[in-house]
């Protein structure tokens, strides 16, 4: 019997199998839940046998809704994420997709305000910012967590930077 996931993830999944067999965008449900309207933030999270496989998103929402973000972001995770290659059809049954809704980011003053398993973190220098998702496998600080987000963002170690945290909804 096939596993029932949050209808997110369908959506998500449902328009990366669409896009990568078809090449056309889906359209978001005619009924939306509660969840679907509001407009937030999301990321798409691909994995394939326990491997990063792509992971796209919007800090801020970009779209009217939350269905509309989770589908724009689901085919960047699967087919722009510079990371990796395209996603191919023959790939698709062992995907293993998560989405993250995300709160309002808010400023903090330090590092003893995050807790890398709660709280995602944005750092920010200038134009250049980078974001680290909470509770990922393998980041227990705060500090590592900061690291991280400042290298993807290209902000030097002893660049001053703004700190932001948010909170997340996961569904698998």
């Amino acid at each position: 019997m096939e596993e029932k996931h949050h209808p997110l993830v369908e959506l998500a999944r449902d328009t990366i199998v669409h896009y990568v067999r078809e090449h056309k965008i889906i359209r978001p449900p005619q009924e939306l839940s509660e969840e679907m309207k509001q407009r937030a933030g999301s990321f798409v999270s691909l994995h394939k046998w326990g491997e990063l496989r792509g992971c796209i998103g919007t800090i801020e929402p970009t779209c009217p809704n939350v269905a509309s973000e989770v589908i724009q972001n689901a085919v960047s995770a699967a087919t722009r994420d510079p990371r990796f290659l395209p996603v191919q059809s023959s790939e698709l049954d062992e995907l293993k997709i998560s989405v993250d809704v995300l709160s309002p980011a808010e400023p903090i003053q330090s590092l003893a305000e995050l807790d890398p398993k709660r709280f995602g973190v944005i750092v920010e220098s200038g134009r250049r910012r980078g974001l680290l998702l909470p509770d990922l496998e393998g980041v227990d600080t705060a500090e590592y967590q900061v690291d991280i987000a400042r290298r993807k963002a290209g902000i030097g170690p002893r660049e001053p930077v703004q700190l932001y945290r948010f909170e997340v909804k996961r569904y698998h």
